[in-house]
């Protein structure tokens, strides 16, 4: 299995607009953030967690030629806003399967309603099976690939993570359920929401983040959604050891 990460930012990115502080003026490439996204690549198959804000930039920019599947975490924007940039695969491969709980998909029919009502005529509209997960309710893309949905709390708003066989991505979250923890149990990767270093109210912080990882014990771990208040080269060595911030352009193994 290989992982992907295309963006690895919080929702402003980084560099943050107008910011000049050491992270979003250094020269580092591993601090320049783009909103968070992975591509799972296992089997032949090809899926895309969220349709982020930068989806088109981040297609162009790690080549990304084929998808099978799209899966939702939640609907806030730098998660959704990138959807219509499907089109180009749909030309290619005909209507993709979306995952999503039935709560985003509320939201994702409300933001984009052209897709689902059409009422227009002229242009291209995105193609898009829609498909409901619940927790803990698995399904397979392809043959190989096992896919987990599994619920995650951002601040108050339930979010799915997914376990795919051996690799689980949980980002933007606050808490995670006992629930959730037992379904994560004998992992290779876990790839984790850690906004900064200071407590923050619906993102986990690396104290908080690493005490989860404490108690999934995944064999590696890699940190996400990461703000500009972390800089790579500076911070990596306050982690333990077994984990590392994620950077844009990464790819894991197994």
């Amino acid at each position: 299995m290989k992982l992907t990460f295309l963006g690895t930012g919080t929702s402003t990115g980084v560099p943050s607009i107008g910011c000049e502080c050491d992270t979003c003026i250094s020269d580092d490439p591993r601090d320049k953030r783009l909103r968070v996204s992975i591509v799972v690549e296992h089997a032949g198959r090809t899926v895309l967690v969220d349709t982020s804000a930068d989806f088109r930039q981040q297609a162009l920019r790690f080549g990304l030629k084929r998808l099978d599947a799209v899966l939702i975490t939640h609907c806030h924007a730098d998660h959704v806003f990138g959807l219509d940039d499907i089109r180009p695969l749909n030309f290619r491969f005909g209507a993709l399967n979306v995952f999503a709980n039935e709560r985003a998909w509320v939201d994702i029919k409300r933001i984009f309603k052209y897709i689902f009502e059409p009422s227009h005529f002229g242009g291209g509209l995105p193609e898009v099976i829609p498909n409901i997960v619940t927790p803990g309710a698995s399904f397979c893309i392809g043959s190989e690939l096992n896919v987990t949905p599994l619920e995650v709390i951002h601040g108050r708003l339930p979010v799915m993570a997914y376990r795919f066989n051996d690799f689980a991505y949980l980002t933007d979250l606050s808490e995670i359920p006992q629930e959730t923890i037992d379904s994560l149990r004998d992992l290779d990767v876990l790839v984790l929401d850690c906004l900064r270093f200071r407590e923050h109210p619906t993102h986990l912080w690396v104290d908080k983040a690493v005490m989860y990882v404490e108690k999934i014990k995944p064999r590696r771990t890699f940190f996400t959604h990461i703000a500009h208040d972390i800089k790579h080269g500076r911070d990596s060595a306050r982690l333990p050891a077994g984990v590392e911030f994620a950077y844009d352009g990464l790819v894991v193994t197994s």
